[in-house]
């Protein structure tokens, strides 16, 4: 199964590096794009379900990478909760 990294920027520009254990995350994100946070999780999370419910019909298992990136998403984009407008962009796929 093909894995993935995508980089990400947050409101205060710092960057994250993200685990897919599948490509489908190309279907919910882009480079060069910047999605509304609440948006951007919701893609994350669907995208992040979606890899590791191929990991769990391939292996008989779901992926503990794939939940340990949608828990870190979930976790940083807390802390821009209250920031009126912000956005998260998409850096670059590895």
């Amino acid at each position: 199964m093909p894995e993935m990294r995508f980089q990400i920027r947050w409101p205060d520009e710092s960057v994250s590096v993200c685990y897919s254990p599948s490509l489908v995350v190309k279907d919910f994100l882009a480079v060069g794009e910047a999605y509304p946070l609440d948006d951007f999780v919701a893609r994350c999370r669907e995208a992040l379900t979606i890899a590791s419910e191929r990991v769990k019909q391939k292996y008989g298992f779901y992926c503990t990478g794939a939940s340990g990136t949608l828990e870190e998403i979930e976790s940083i984009a807390t802390r821009f909760a209250d920031v009126p407008e912000c956005q998260v962009s998409v850096v670059a796929f590895d």
